[in-house]
């Protein structure tokens, strides 16, 4: 494509694209091929003048080679990066606001005086209407202080301040706005569903495809710990469902054949077959943009105190009206004091600062499902952490098989990813990648499997009972045996590893060795954590004592439990709150959940389970911990800010209400310093914390 270089200095350089015009689309897929060459550090594209800065590193040659060879249409963008951006958005709300500066500056210097009154009148009918339905339910609310300082001022005669007063309101309204549907839209994208593939059922056989060959009316199988990825009908099976992302119910649901469930919800308990009603991700992106607008999941406390705030005060202003006109004798210096409220900046103000820190957030890879969850983060003062996916990376590998009866390695192994490809944890990925990279074909060949949470899998194969887990599900629940010829290498395991167990007929047959390395960055996160404000460190595992003291002394926990189930998690979790503590509990897997819901902050992190990630209230898709020493940061930042906020706020509105009683300042000069300081704040309040 061609294109001229307009500046360029080392490591960075602007050139525009020799195009009559360049949509935001067209920018969108300039972006996503600029962002993953090779050396690209950073990309800005500016559909307007379509021109394009980019931050390299490297060879400044192969970077101008790859402007050349780019083409829209050979460029190839996953649909979730164009359906996710803002860029429309954003345009949207740049013009509507450009608009109405121009309009209000062309009504004031262009058109003589009588017609600015006649439109000035025609406008506040909006807000007098506003400000009597109000009065009509019987609240004494903004929209009456609004209407009745705009109506003073136009039977006054004072026309310019009552325009004044509307277009800040609107511009108030309109950044307002665009800041909210720019939030809740990332926010419903990011909760939206991005299913890979799918367990599909034909003619009485399961079949993995890809989610995106599913058509209505087909068959697809869910088991316990996955999100169901359609709407549709239970034909079979019976499960307990976690409504929560949708329908805010605590309490998951039963679900049996003939009933219904929608895309998104989780799987808590249990195994459904469900016939596919709709496949597009529109319905449950819509069911969540309603959710998100009709509840109160987005206002921190701070945020809901300050609105409530804002209507109580309305009263206080008007009384502060007829005092001083009682007391002055002085309509002017009584108009002064109803000019200036601290509402209005209190109630527009603080919903800003909370949805630019949740956008903000966004562009760390950090996704928060609501305000009062950083509000919860930035008070937290006990952190628990699950060790495997968590502490240790989430992508464990298979190093070696080990034989405790006549069958070899690869056929042990084939059994294990037989049994668990069906289930989401890290474990169950690395045996099942183990398998593929050797070869070997495990079509099914068991019966029925369950899946005990934080125990193993329980099946049958050929007639013969198979059991895969943990040391405990294995020896002491299942009663499984060693054969005697075997004990002493049994004796010998390798240490450093973790250790899958598989047992048939209640006879140990193989034990698969898995290596989880600690994170590089572990240890010195969790020093960070500690000086961001975090006084207890604690880490929880199903891991044995021995692996878990060893991870606790690298890490530097506080402390440690070893060989927990998912209930002690939780238990844990209550009894921290119970004590006062403030909880943020990090986990990936399944059988973190019922802990993820415990506490006063569930974090999930990436690669992890999908109902993890679903029953989280705040899910992290950089891989690296240090994402959340970036939300620590955040969050501590943002209450710090909304404190400001409201000392800014009182002072610069009582200093108004003096100068107007004073008789210092005229009422159009009170009404313009108001709306002009409420903006700068709500300005302020949308810049960047970190």
């Amino acid at each position: 494509m061609k294109f001229t270089i307009r500046h360029e200095i080392r490591g960075r350089i602007r050139v525009h694209f020799e195009t009559s015009r360049m949509s935001c689309r067209q920018a969108d897929i300039l972006a996503y091929y600029l962002e993953n060459l090779p050396g690209v550090q950073q990309v800005k594209v500016y559909e307007r003048t379509a021109d394009a800065a980019v931050c390299y590193t490297g060879d400044r040659g192969a970077l101008l080679q790859a402007l050349r060879s780019f083409r829209y249409e050979k460029t190839e963008v996953p649909a979730q990066v164009l359906e996710s951006s803002g860029r429309q958005l954003n345009a949207e709300y740049q013009e509507k606001l450009v608009g109405k500066v121009l309009l209000h500056l062309g009504k004031r210097f262009l058109l003589p005086a009588p017609v600015r009154a006649l439109i000035t009148g025609m406008n506040s009918l909006k807000y007098l209407r506003h400000g009597l339905r109000c009065l009509a339910g019987r609240r004494l609310e903004v929209p009456v202080l609004d209407a009745t300082a705009i109506g003073a001022s136009v039977l006054r005669g004072d026309t310019n301040t009552a325009s004044n007063v509307m277009f800040l309101l609107d511009v108030g309204e309109i950044l307002e706005e665009w800041t909210h549907k720019k939030s809740v839209g990332d926010l419903a994208r990011s909760m939206s569903l991005q299913v890979g593939k799918v367990w599909q059922l034909r003619e009485g056989q399961e079949i993995l495809v890809p989610a995106s060959q599913i058509q209505p009316g087909d068959t697809v199988v869910v088991r316990m710990g996955n999100v169901i990825p359609f709407d549709g009908a239970v034909t079979e099976g019976e499960g307990m469902v976690n409504q929560s992302s949708l329908t805010g119910e605590s309490l998951p649901v039963r679900k049996t054949a003939g009933g219904y469930v929608y895309a998104g919800t989780a799987l808590e308990e249990g195994e459904l077959a469900i016939r596919v009603r709709e496949v597009s991700g529109s319905t449950r992106y819509e069911k969540i943009v309603s959710m998100i607008e009709e509840t109160e999941k987005l206002k921190s406390a701070m945020e809901s105190r300050a609105e409530h705030l804002a209507d109580r005060l309305v009263p206080y202003t008007f009384a502060g009206t007829i005092l001083t006109g009682l007391l002055t004798r002085n309509v002017t210096k009584a108009v002064s004091v109803l000019m200036v409220d601290f509402s209005c900046a209190l109630k527009l103000a603080m919903p800003l600062s909370v949805l630019s820190a949740i956008r903000e957030a966004r562009e760390y890879q950090i996704t928060v499902k609501g305000g009062k969850y950083l509000e919860a983060a930035a008070d937290a003062d006990t952190i628990v952490f699950d060790k495997t996916g968590t502490l240790t990376k989430a992508q464990p590998t298979v190093k070696e098989v080990l034989t405790f009866g006549p069958h070899s390695p690869a056929e042990m192994l084939r059994v294990a990813a037989c049994l668990e490809e069906h289930f989401p944890h890290s474990m169950a990925k690395a045996v099942v990648a183990a398998a593929k990279a050797q070869g070997l074909e495990h079509e099914e060949m068991h019966s029925q499997v369950n899946y005990i949470v934080a125990h193993g899998i329980s099946s049958s194969i050929e007639g013969r009972k198979v059991v895969i887990g943990s040391h405990h599900f294995v020896f002491e629940d299942e009663k499984c045996t060693i054969r005697e010829e075997y004990r002493d290498a049994f004796e010998q395991l390798p240490e450093e590893y973790s250790h899958l167990y598989l047992a048939a007929d209640n006879v140990l047959e193989a034990v698969i060795c898995i290596e989880d390395p600690l994170r590089e960055e572990a240890a010195p996160v969790l020093r960070e954590l500690r000086k961001a404000g975090f006084r207890k460190l604690v880490m929880m595992t199903g891991d044995s004592e021995r692996t878990a003291a060893a991870i606790a002394a690298r890490v530097g926990v506080d402390a440690y439990d070893s060989e927990v189930l998912p209930e002690d998690k939780a238990r844990f979790v209550e009894r921290e709150r119970q004590a006062g503590h403030v909880v943020m509990m990090v986990g990936d897997g399944i059988n973190d959940s019922p802990a993820l819901s415990a506490a006063n902050v569930g974090i999930a992190v990436s690669k992890g389970a999908e109902i993890a990630r679903e029953i989280a209230d705040i899910t992290i898709t950089r891989d690296s911990l240090e994402a959340l020493v970036t939300l620590k940061h955040l969050s501590t930042r943002l209450m710090k800010r909304i404190q400001r906020n409201y000392r800014l706020i009182v002072a610069i509105n009582t200093g108004l209400i003096l100068l107007g009683v004073g008789g210092i300042l005229q009422p159009s000069a009170s009404a313009l310093l108001h709306n002009a300081s409420t903006l700068a704040i709500s300005l302020e309040s949308m810049r960047d914390l970190l």
